[in-house]
């Protein structure tokens, strides 16, 4: 359960991380804005949320770009992240795309799964590695749903099923000790009816 708008905003991006692992294809450091970006990004949530609060909301538009995106992620959102998950960075590509990576330490993560043969991919996963892919985001009707085109753990292509593992590892909360599926349709918080996912910019249509 989302005790409020604020707080799904934040559980949203981590989703977005998490389920994208980011923006983009590769790990290569990328811009990632001002603090002060990071600021506006904050500003703009608020009065989401205000607009939300409101018997009849307005009909609003709101333009998040992607350098906002990534100072938030990086400088207010940083202690909102799941521990073991670093440097998450997001990519808008436009025509509803996104792509993500971040360093993940996927020791913790390998060891929940339990002890596998030499046939195992987990055994040969340890330590904190970059891991980054790429997906379509559709929303409609203030319900989003994410379809993964492709993951790579440390340059090497994986199957969705080791990365639907290590998404559900680090999104658990006590509310949903499952984490996220990947598959599974979620929704979207503050009245937000859609995100249109254009270059560089994402649009919150309330």
């Amino acid at each position: 359960m989302i005790h409020s708008p604020v707080t799904a905003f934040y559980r949203l991006l981590a989703a977005m991380v998490l389920l994208s692992i980011s923006l983009g294809v590769s790990v290569a450091a990328q811009p990632r804005g001002q603090r002060s970006d990071g600021d506006r990004l904050l500003m703009k949530m608020g009065l989401i949320v205000q607009n939300s609060l409101q018997t009849r909301p307005r009909r609003l538009r709101t333009s998040v770009t992607e350098s906002e995106l990534n100072a938030f992620l990086a400088y207010q959102a940083k202690d909102q992240m799941p521990s073991g998950v670093v440097q998450p960075e997001v990519s808008i590509l436009g025509d509803g795309k996104i792509a993500g990576r971040a360093i993940v330490d996927m020791e913790a993560a390998r060891k929940q799964q339990g002890g596998g043969g030499w046939l195992d991919p987990w055994s040969y996963l340890g330590g904190r590695v970059p891991l980054a892919a790429t997906g379509t985001l559709q929303t409609r009707n203030g319900v989003g749903t994410f379809a993964l085109e492709y993951a790579e753990i440390s340059g090497v292509t994986v199957p969705k099923a080791l990365l639907q593992q290590v998404v559900s590892y680090y999104s658990r909360t006590p509310e949903n000790p499952r984490g996220i599926d990947l598959d599974a349709p979620f929704e979207l918080p503050a009245r937000i009816r859609e995100i249109e996912v254009q270059r560089g910019q994402a649009i919150l249509v309330q």
